[in-house]
């Protein structure tokens, strides 16, 4: 057995120079973080008794992992997104904060600047012919029940082959494709036309998914469609639902799946539906109601500020 270091004066004031606790330049939260980090490595490396040769392995793996810009892909992996969520969760419980639908992850494939519709809008260009019509809509309500006129609902998703634009390797889908914003129209509604998503998986030979081989866990998604919908006096709500019917809807390797974002898809093939949403097939139907909830102390007390993308 290795002796232990960590608890010796000397590590902690290592720790504390190393943390630059001692200096009086710099940010005392990033040195109380840091410090905080640091610590609790050190005392990993020293209870599991981490070898030289595993610690550079891991420093290794870091390095590829920002090569392969993937940090963003291990974090829900890891469940960091959704940890993040359960401490919102547990701020609005001792708050007395009512919320509607439920919070769940962004996700790192968001890209700002989509294009804005009012009420209704046809989301996918048409240029995926695998892809399943899908109509999609719901009415956006504050917590007390009523209808939120000019509510804005930004929607993105996936392909059939589980690529989104902006992200796609093959360069098949032009800018924009199946995401926009849509402006609900004066009884809260929102609409959209676009084709059933699919799921997909962590890039087999990354990063992220040699980590998750080495734990034993798979890095697959269920298909599924992005939401940010805001509205004055109300706080942003991030979320997504999963397509009823994946195999994976409760098996997800990002953790996002939550109760009330699994709405029913429904099948239809009678003309007569057909005929009333303009189509010339049949096609799936999604309703999804949001519900939003108020401003706390007139702020938006959980809004998220992260790197995105913007085009």
């Amino acid at each position: 057995m290795t002796v232990h270091i960590f608890n010796t004066p000397e590590v902690q004031d290592f720790l504390r120079l190393a943390s630059g606790l001692d200096q009086s330049g710099g940010n005392p939260r990033t040195k109380k973080i840091v410090h905080r980090i640091l610590s609790d490595l050190f005392k990993t490396i020293d209870d599991l008794e981490i070898t030289a040769d595993e610690y550079w392995a891991g420093v290794a793996y870091l390095n590829r992992l920002g090569a392969s810009s993937e940090a963003g892909l291990l974090s829900p992996g890891l469940g960091f997104d959704r940890f993040l969520d359960m401490r919102m969760d547990a701020d609005d419980a001792a708050a007395g904060v009512e919320n509607g639908t439920p919070r769940t992850i962004e996700g790192p494939l968001y890209v700002a600047g989509a294009p804005v519709a009012q009420g209704y809008v046809r989301l996918d260009d048409g240029s995926d012919k695998e892809g399943q019509t899908l109509i999609m809509h719901g009415t956006v309500r504050g917590t007390d029940g009523k209808p939120l006129p000019g509510a804005q609902v930004e929607v993105w998703h996936a392909n059939t082959k589980g690529f989104y634009s902006h992200y796609d390797p093959t360069g098949e889908q032009k800018p924009f494709n199946m995401r926009r914003t849509i402006i609900a129209d004066a009884e809260g509604r929102y609409k959209f036309q676009s084709i059933v998503p699919k799921g997909y998986g962590c890039p087999p030979n990354g990063p992220t998914q040699g980590l998750l081989n080495e734990l034993g866990r798979h890095g697959n998604r269920p298909a599924h469609i992005h939401f940010f919908v805001t509205a004055d006096g109300h706080r942003k709500l991030t979320t997504q639902i999963n397509i009823d019917g994946d195999p994976l809807v409760f098996d997800d390797f990002a953790y996002a799946t939550r109760e009330g974002l699994v709405p029913p898809l429904v099948e239809h093939t009678d003309a007569a539906s057909i005929k009333a949403e303009g189509l010339s097939g049949p096609f799936a139907e999604i309703v999804f109601d949001i519900s939003l909830s108020t401003l706390v102390n007139g702020v938006d007390n959980q809004i998220v500020e992260r790197p995105r993308l913007a085009a």
